[in-house]
């Protein structure tokens, strides 16, 4: 596939320190990104290695796979089943468009994420708006932004498999009350949530998952390109991808 990209869209690329190339023109027989369709077109879906979580760790009340957003939220925000309850400060529901085609899950909420109740804030979140404007999307329009988990871990830490587990109904009725038609995991907890796998992202880019029928793209957090501004090119290929698989329908 390829883009069309206006000086508006190249301008936001290069503030999320993506370059574009082009080839010379006596040389150019197609478009940088064409590598991402045949991506979309021909690799296997990922096989799962699932994640080693007690069953019983992942059960939550029935209740949840019936609730509306308004209940969904409260009980978000109520939420004692595990011990990031005692230490957080809000509970991060989401933010967006609750007729969303595109929704986007990181992993946990970060400080300033658990101080405002709303995910991908900081730099971290003015990259993500960067990465969406280049795609002429917003988070308040047709695009819905979660976390797996809704609770920030004390200190940043990694969080528990038993912690993941508890918030994936949360997420799983948050999939089903919007019927998106794409789903982006960025992110490690992210990606082991909606896929159960254990697998490391770079192995999982390039190809197209599903999670309850809708398809998946596997890309890098924000904050990791930011550690590591290399793999932004590879991320701006998955949300072509991303773009792509939206087209197709």
């Amino acid at each position: 596939m390829s883009l069309d990209l206006d000086e508006r869209q190249r301008a936001m690329l290069g503030e999320m320190g993506v370059r574009l190339f082009q080839p010379p023109l006596a040389t150019r027989a197609s478009p940088v990104v064409a590598p991402v369709q045949a991506a979309v077109a021909m690799a296997p879906a990922a096989r799962p290695v699932p994640v080693a979580v007690p069953a019983s760790l992942r059960e939550r009340p029935a209740a949840v796979a019936a609730m509306d957003w308004p209940a969904l939220r409260e009980a978000v925000a109520g939420c004692q089943a595990c011990r990031l309850c005692n230490s957080r400060s809000n509970a991060v529901f989401g933010v967006g468009d609750e007729q969303a085609d595109w929704l986007i899950v990181g992993d946990a909420p970060d400080e300033y994420e658990d101080g405002l109740g709303e995910p991908f804030v900081g730099q971290a979140g003015k990259l993500l708006d960067n990465m969406l404007r280049a795609l002429q999307l917003d988070r308040h329009n047709k695009v819905f932004i979660a976390n797996a988990l809704k609770c920030r871990p004390p200190d940043n830490r990694n969080p528990e498999p038993e912690e993941v587990a508890q918030c994936e109904p949360f997420l799983r009725r948050q999939v089903e009350l919007l019927q998106p038609k794409i789903v982006l995991a960025m992110g490690r907890f992210a990606v082991q949530s909606l896929l159960q796998t254990n697998e490391p992202i770079g192995k999982l880019r390039g190809r197209q998952h599903s999670y309850q029928g809708v398809p998946v793209v596997v890309t890098y957090h924000p904050e990791h390109l930011l550690r590591n501004p290399s793999t932004k090119a590879a991320a701006w290929a998955d949300l072509c991808m991303a773009a792509a698989l939206m087209r197709q329908g």
